[in-house]
């Protein structure tokens, strides 16, 4: 089952960067695992490792992420990402955020009086999705660091 999408209001910007060169997306949409941006750059090859920071009312996030394919969701020039590693006050801060823009009706996920992972339960799911990404991205760069 896949992460409600969560169409992002008023053409908010992000800045990513890769390799130290930094750019900046508008974003078009964000989920629990990752989103899509329309980015200043262009394109940016599939499997690229790179970083995003973006402001939510309830403060900035950061996030590790790997850059996926083009036309997400519909648009030619929008350029899907995954997130691959987020500190604990990032990840509150977007679980936060995305938990009141989906209240606010901007969630593509069909709206339900009472969800089997309300409350709780769903915060549990996010904890443990966001630390076997932070384990993925750990394995990751011991992979690289090893063929080094």
């Amino acid at each position: 089952m896949r992460a409600p999408r969560i169409r992002v209001p008023n053409s908010e910007p992000a800045l990513f960067s890769i390799d130290g060169t930094r750019f900046v997306g508008v974003l078009q949409r964000l989920s629990l695992t990752g989103g899509s941006a329309v980015l200043s750059k262009g394109p940016i090859p599939h499997g690229t490792m790179g970083d995003i920071a973006m402001n939510t009312v309830f403060g900035k996030v950061s996030a590790h992420i790997e850059f996926l394919q083009t036309g997400a969701d519909g648009v030619p020039l929008a350029q899907a990402f995954r997130f691959l590693a987020m500190g604990d006050a990032s990840a509150k801060r977007f679980a936060a955020a995305a938990e009141r823009m989906e209240r606010e009706g901007y969630s593509d996920a069909p709206r339900t009086k009472l969800s089997p992972l309300s409350g709780p339960a769903s915060a549990a799911l996010g904890l443990l999705l966001h630390s076997v990404r932070r384990l993925s991205a750990t394995l990751v760069a011991n992979r690289s660091s090893v063929k080094s």
